[in-house]
């Protein structure tokens, strides 16, 4: 996990001002992968108490604008946070009790990226969703 310096660089150099709600939320998404908000909010208030809702939720906006943090929504989720933003990764999501993980594209660099009919766009990103059952939940005795 980066460090709070290692944080405070990215921060400018993503041309954006270093203050504690900002390292403290990339220390909460770094630390907690495709954490919703309610929960980077209680992580990040564990170390600054006096932090507003608002404050965070305008943080993780700037970071996402900024590139440092991605924001995926699966089909009937919240909004969740992670730090994982160089590459074109798809997550699983356990239908049952809502766990995620990143799945690497499955061959090749970006071969997800290739589209059989593009209809004249570039483009930049694929979202992939899997959906299925962790092993918690696949294994656990039928109600």
């Amino acid at each position: 996990m980066p460090t709070t310096s290692d944080f405070e660089r990215m921060l400018r150099g993503a041309q954006l001002r270093v203050t504690r709600p900002r390292v403290a939320v990339l220390t909460a998404v770094y630390g907690h992968p495709h954490a919703d908000t309610d929960s980077i909010i209680g992580v990040v208030r564990a170390d600054l108490s006096e932090v507003s809702h608002q404050a965070v939720y305008d943080v993780l906006r700037a970071l996402t604008a900024a590139g440092l943090v991605r924001r995926i929504q699966p089909t009937g989720s919240v909004a969740r946070y992670e730090s994982r933003v160089a590459d074109n990764h798809h997550h699983v999501v356990c239908r049952s009790c809502g766990a995620i993980a990143d799945v690497d594209c499955a061959v090749g660099s970006t071969p997800c990226l290739t589209a059989s009919d593009d209809h004249g766009f570039t483009i930049d990103e694929a979202e992939v969703v899997y959906w299925g059952l962790c092993p918690d939940c696949s294994t656990a005795p039928s109600s």
